[in-house]
């Protein structure tokens, strides 16, 4: 997810703080109650996710999990003002929203190839709207974060600690296209007054594979458990954002909005001109079929891992050097490598329960 720091000082009256002494009583903007984990239930995390030490929160109603520093950026997120022409990105982890936010963005701002902007980091370009919370929530390896340079041109005067990106977010020029992997719940009620938002959806069984390198890559989650603990760690909701399902079902009843439109990941992979014709009608970019043949060519697997650049500071050597880096094989059905039969079948099993009366069917 990025490379992390840890931001110091009180909180400001900008971000909207609740001044608690217990944060078991804080409520925030959305109306949901902030609960820490304590005791063995956040010992046993710690131990498994060796970067995520800093302080862990669920969030009810739903069981969002959060680190603790959620909390400061919370009402500032979910009080963000969305933009007529805006594109939120929003996906649960894992599951296509790089290459979703590569997609948007060239569509947008370079469908010939030829804007000189297209080389700035991605996060400068889409900004990661609630990335405050992992920079201030994971531990301080002492190296500035690549955001801070951008940040200070971007936001002459500003003061970090009342948030980098979402402070990019708010001064990036138009037409912005932001990520996030917040449910529609921890939104601004209003996003779609403004704003389309473009949900990607991915098959579970590839989404744990793909979060469970994820988790082992970025130091600031450390996984260090099993994989067989990982996945139950998914079906139990208990993975940083909470519940798969609950981020899908929310924007699932949104699907009829005029500013809402849903995609797979498998039918970006299995048809990516047809799902770049589909995406040009939602957005309203209306390429030429030489400018969506462009954006295939420069948002494929290929040409991405190509250009990747890797903040090895940030990442596990050896995990990288084994398996791959941030863009590791971008491919659908790589589960049947990794689940075994158990875990299968404990995973379909999860998924037929939650399914049920959605709808929804992966391929």
């Amino acid at each position: 997810m990025g490379n992390c720091f840890h931001l110091t000082g009180p909180p400001t009256n900008t971000l909207h703080h609740h001044v608690v002494n217990n944060m078991s009583n804080m409520s925030l903007a959305s109306g949901h109650k902030v609960i820490p984990l304590e005791g063995e239930e956040l010992a046993h995390r710690e131990r498994d996710f060796t970067g995520e030490s800093m302080g862990t929160v669920r969030l009810e109603p739903g069981r969002w999990l959060f680190p603790k520093a959620y909390t400061r950026f919370a009402d500032n997120v979910y009080n963000f003002k969305w933009r007529q022409g805006d594109v939120c990105i929003m996906t649960w982890p894992k599951c296509g929203t790089t290459w979703m936010q590569e997609i948007i963005w060239n569509m947008r701002n370079n469908p010939n190839l030829d804007n000189p902007e297209v080389n700035k980091p991605l996060f400068m370009k889409s900004p990661f709207l609630e990335f405050d919370m992992i920079m201030e929530g994971c531990m301080n390896d002492g190296s500035p974060p690549p955001e801070e340079h951008p940040f200070q041109a971007m936001c002459p005067g500003a003061d970090r600690k009342d948030g980098i990106m979402i402070q990019m977010s708010e001064r990036l020029a138009d037409p912005r296209t932001i990520k996030t992997h917040l449910p529609f719940s921890l939104l601004s009620p209003n996003i779609l007054d403004n704003a389309k938002v473009v949900y990607v959806a991915r098959n579970p069984k590839d989404a744990v594979v793909s979060y469970h390198h994820h988790c082992r890559l970025i130091n600031m989650h450390g996984y260090k458990g099993s994989f067989e603990d990982f996945v139950k760690y998914f079906i139990e909701d208990n993975l940083m954002y909470g519940p798969y399902w609950l981020t899908l079902k929310e924007a699932w009843e949104k699907r009829n909005h005029p500013n809402v439109y849903i995609m797979y990941f498998e039918d970006m992979k299995k048809d990516i001109i047809g799902q770049l014709k589909k995406l040009d009608a939602f957005i309203g970019t209306n390429l030429t079929e030489k400018q969506f043949e462009n954006i295939a060519e420069w948002t494929s697997f290929a040409a991405m891992k190509a250009r990747e650049e890797q903040s090895k500071g940030h990442l596990n050597k050896e995990v990288m050097e084994k398996d791959g880096g941030f863009l590791r094989k971008g491919v659908t059905g790589d589960w049947k490598n990794k689940l075994t039969p158990e875990l299968e079948s404990l995973v379909d099993d999860w998924t037929k329960k939650n399914i049920s009366g959605l709808g929804v069917e992966f391929k």
